[in-house]
């Protein structure tokens, strides 16, 4: 058979095309059936009775994955995901109509106040210690010198009113900065403070976010030396929601 026999009447460069074609195609279904492992099956709330929704391709079959540090083992997709309570109820005007609180969206996780179950632990360093401790536990750790130092100082809320006093701050090992504030508040409580959403003067903080009397009601640590990755998420979602729920006018329309 003479060089190029075959080739002379196939288009390789088509094939080629071809079978490219049909292994993108197989790895996008592939991706999209991993990226399912989480959040899924959906629930339809378009009948009374909740209807799975996992379209196409399916879930796929439940994998194993060991966690670092020896924290065990976990399996996605599980069996069963815990779920938050859901504190609303859909306003009149049938499908697609918007949720309305119907408690403390602040408290109950509603909207922007809504938060993922993360593990209930401490988010650990590459050593394996604490990632997140206050600078009285990191000792290593020092602010700087011509920085304003907010501790002992008055935290006042959008409304001008003091909420707390601030105590002491949280650093960050593994990036060394600090992250929260531990804000001392009524009832001789303690809570975390995210310090994006604060402004640090020499004077004191100001918070626009939430008001004086918010911070009585932010949630708390079990641990007052650790904070574990689902009360992170909750300490963040409970302060960032204010933005909307602090006060009625905020939830309104701006026009």
């Amino acid at each position: 058979m003479q060089t190029g026999a075959i080739t002379s009447y196939i288009d390789v460069a088509q094939l080629v095309l071809y079978a490219f074609w049909i292994f993108f195609a197989g790895l996008i279904i592939y991706l999209h059936r991993e990226n399912k492992r989480e959040g899924y099956p959906l629930f339809s709330s378009r009948r009374n009775d909740q209807v799975k929704v996992q379209g196409f391709p399916a879930i796929p079959e439940p994998k194993t994955y060991k966690l670092a540090h020896g924290e065990g083992e976990v399996q996605k997709p599980a069996a069963a995901d815990p779920q938050i309570p859901f504190a609303a109820v859909q306003t009149k005007g049938g499908f697609g109509s918007p949720y309305v609180p119907t408690g403390d969206p602040m408290v109950d996780a509603v909207g922007p106040a809504a938060y993922a179950l993360r593990a209930d632990v401490p988010d650990l360093t590459y050593e394996g210690t604490p990632k997140l401790v206050p600078l009285r536990v990191a000792t290593d750790h020092a602010l700087e010198a011509r920085d304003p130092d907010p501790r002992g100082k008055p935290v006042w809320g959008a409304d001008g009113k003091v909420g707390g006093t601030v105590r002491d701050l949280w650093v960050d090992r593994s990036e060394a900065l600090i992250r929260y504030l531990e804000v001392e508040v009524e009832g001789d409580r303690r809570v975390l403070l995210p310090l994006n959403l604060a402004r640090i003067g020499f004077d004191g903080v100001r918070v626009k976010s939430v008001l004086a009397h918010h911070f009585a009601k932010a949630p708390g640590l079990r641990n007052p030396d650790l904070v574990t990755r689902r009360e992170e998420d909750r300490v963040s979602a409970y302060f960032a929601s204010g933005h909307l729920y602090a006060t009625p006018e905020r939830s309104e329309p701006l026009i």
